[in-house]
């Protein structure tokens, strides 16, 4: 794993290690030469024109022209101001240097000698913005930053793409779109998420010092990013001595008259991520249209009420009896939100049996505690594992935020921290949707690796939902809570690659959710055998 750290929190580590016996001016040094390196790993690479702020990622880039040119790099540093005038002493000491070593230097050119200088390079090394960014690049950052975007030349960023945010993962008017982003010390959270994932290109982690992997835990990473080898302990070798009860029994609760397919994409997840046994429970009026479409999984019709297309009240204790059979619950997808479907769900946490509550179910749970579950702590404490599934705004509806849900990755785990610390086990995970997930335990936050755009389509978290339901029925009893991060972190990466798969398929732009969920068999192999690969 690789642990993500708050911006400030990079800056304490930074403290630390000054107090270590590496110098600030030192770090420097070994930042500029790290982004050096990344400049010199493209290949064809030879004329390189590096863009430099006022502050210590300018420096960083003044290091790294210095180095460039003694290693035979044809260097051309564009800078704001002259190296006399940098007011940063760090950054002052390096950028009087690489003048002295005869670095050429432009000082504020116009955007046409800019474009001319870029139609001839080979690369760009970004040094203008760092990670205490915020708001939107002045003149002439803004020029410069259009006129690399435009250029088309491959870009390198020092520690950030210049103009995102590496705290919150949003891009500002004006935002370098980098092929590689050498960070510096940890990762930070806006680099995994939102716009970040579009700018940041290849990301790679230059530690600086031997004791940083020490110091970056002992800041408490706000989240860790997983590496396919993370999962070798909750992936198990295939065995031909299972049969369908040995892999796992999964209760599917949901649908309506009026989102009849939800339940249906949960339950086809949930066979297709290998439990041996799947049942789906809907409402008795829709029946026979999903028996229809899910020829191979029983479906069990509930106590209806017409006025609302949902479960009656009669409903709670009937699911509760088959979910007391299952080996793990979905609830949620299609089920609307009323009284009944408030009390099924309310039955379904009282039954001691692995539970994923998604989409309707979590709007039901926000209704029973008035939108502030983190206040109601006693509703969710049990013994076997409950998995919330929200997207950002069932999140906020949750936690007393339904006006202003979470808009970041940093804004999510707080408000899903909320949540898991309240109860205080480890038999509850918050699975914080969103263009990057969280997926957040008391202990610890993991961040999967995301899944494509393919995703952003009606159906997908169904879908998700079902697969969480797979993944714990095939591993009850076999791995403690204290795991359960991690196997919904898995569950979510196979979601990924099941959407990467669809998208080989039918285009980034013409995946459905049921295409999606036809591809969690394929998604399941390949994640088992990069967990096993790298283990």
């Amino acid at each position: 794993m690789q642990a993500v750290l708050n911006v400030e929190d990079v800056r304490n580590v930074e403290q630390e290690l000054t107090k270590a016996g590496v110098s600030l001016s030192e770090l420097m040094r070994r930042a500029g030469a790290a982004a050096a390196h990344e400049v010199a790993s493209f290949e064809g690479a030879h004329t390189v024109v590096i863009f430099v702020g006022f502050g210590n990622n300018g420096g960083d880039g003044w290091v790294a022209a210095e180095r460039l040119q003694s290693q035979g790099y044809a260097v051309t540093v564009v800078t704001p101001i002259e190296p006399s005038q940098v007011k940063s002493n760090l950054a002052h000491v390096v950028a009087v240097n690489a003048e002295r070593a005869n670095v050429p230097i432009l000082v504020s050119p116009p955007r046409e000698k800019i474009e001319e200088l870029l139609s001839s390079a080979d690369i760009v090394l970004d040094a203008i913005l760092g990670t205490g960014f915020h708001g939107d690049p002045k003149a002439p950052f803004d020029i410069w930053i259009d006129c690399i975007n435009l250029s088309g030349v491959r870009v390198v960023a020092v520690d950030v793409p210049s103009g995102l945010s590496a705290q919150t993962g949003k891009a500002s008017k004006s935002t370098v779109v980098a092929d590689a982003t050498v960070t510096m010390i940890s990762l930070k959270p806006g680099l995994l998420t939102d716009d970040g994932r579009d700018v940041c290109g290849a990301l790679v982690l230059a530690p600086l010092a031997e004791q940083t992997e020490r110091l970056v835990i002992e800041a408490d990473p706000v989240a860790w990013r997983n590496e396919p080898e993370d999962y070798a302990d909750v992936v198990f070798p295939p065995s031909s001595a299972v049969d369908k009860f040995s892999r796992g029994s999964v209760l599917v609760v949901g649908g309506s008259t009026r989102y009849v397919g939800a339940a249906m994409l949960a339950a086809r997840a949930a066979a297709r991520g290998g439990a041996g046994y799947v049942t789906l429970a809907v409402p008795e009026p829709v029946v026979s249209v999903v028996q229809a479409h899910v020829a191979e999984i029983p479906v069990v019709g509930m106590p209806y009420d017409p006025s609302c297309g949902s479960f009656a009240a009669d409903a709670r204790e009937a699911i509760a009896a088959f979910a007391k059979n299952s080996t793990a619950v979905v609830a949620g997808p299609g089920m609307l939100v009323n009284a009944s479907t408030m009390s099924v769900v309310a039955g379904l946490l009282q039954c001691e049996v692995p539970l994923v509550l998604d989409a309707d179910a979590l709007n039901c749970l926000a209704r029973l505690t008035s939108g502030r579950l983190d206040s109601f702590p006693e509703l969710i404490r049990r013994s076997a594992p409950l998995v919330l599934t929200p997207h950002r705004r069932e999140l906020g509806r949750l936690v007393g935020l339904a006006d202003t849900p979470p808009e970041t990755i940093s804004a999510a785990l707080d408000a899903a921290r909320r949540i898991v610390w309240a109860e205080g086990g480890s038999e509850v995970c918050v699975v914080a949707k969103g263009t990057a997930t969280a997926c957040v335990g008391v202990d610890i936050a993991l961040l999967p690796k995301p899944g494509p755009s393919a995703l952003a389509t009606a159906g997908s978290g169904d879908v998700l939902a079902g697969i969480m339901g797979a993944t714990l029925a095939k591993t009850a009893g076999l791995v403690e809570n204290e795991s359960l991060p991690l196997l919904c972190s898995l569950a979510c990466e196979i979601h990924g690659q099941a959407a990467v798969v669809a998208s080989e398929r039918f285009g980034s732009h013409g995946v459905m959710a049921g295409d999606v969920a036809d591809a969690v068999g394929l998604a399941v192999d390949e994640l088992e055998r990069q967990a096993v690969l790298g283990a």
